[in-house]
């Protein structure tokens, strides 16, 4: 029984005590909001990045969809947004989103570029800290002039 004792104490206490820590080196998610002038529903050349636009980073339980993790960040003059995150969020689902856009004429959110899945562990074989989630857009309720002419290079044409 003393062995058993002194097992534990060796091997299991000092893996418990490592995991309830929080990592020095947190998990950083990087992305960009843009703006879709020409409501493509991606990028496109005449999209801009949108400076002082708000998104989330939410991570919800898989099976019962219950909110465990929320952190709010503001983009940069780059539309870049960086959000720490220093717990790992191995079984859970976890989201990049947007929130609002401070663009008074670029501001509903593209449906289906609204938020980005992003994986928020460890143990996945990532050997980095950054977790690169797709660019998310917003859009403008009437197109631009210039977009029918952008567009018409992205058509496939059938020889």
């Amino acid at each position: 029984m003393a062995k058993l004792a002194l097992l534990f104490a060796l091997f299991v206490l000092p893996a418990i005590a490592v995991a309830a820590r929080p990592t020095k080196h947190p998990l950083v998610v990087r992305g960009r909001v843009y703006c879709d002038p020409c409501k493509a529903g991606f990028e496109t050349s005449a999209s801009t990045f949108i400076a002082g636009a708000k998104v989330k980073v939410e991570c919800r339980h898989r099976q019962t969809s219950k909110l465990l993790y929320s952190r709010e960040a503001t983009t940069d003059s780059t539309g870049t947004y960086v959000i720490p995150v220093s717990e790992d969020h191995k079984d859970e689902c976890c989201d990049a989103m947007l929130v609002s856009s401070p663009h008074p004429t670029c501001n509903i959110p593209t449906e289906g570029r609204d938020k980005a899945r992003v994986i928020l562990t460890r143990n996945n074989g990532i050997c980095t800290d950054d977790r690169f989630a797709n660019s998310m857009g917003f859009m403008t309720a009437q197109p631009m002039a210039v977009c029918a002419q952008i567009l018409q290079q992205y058509q496939e044409f059938d020889d």
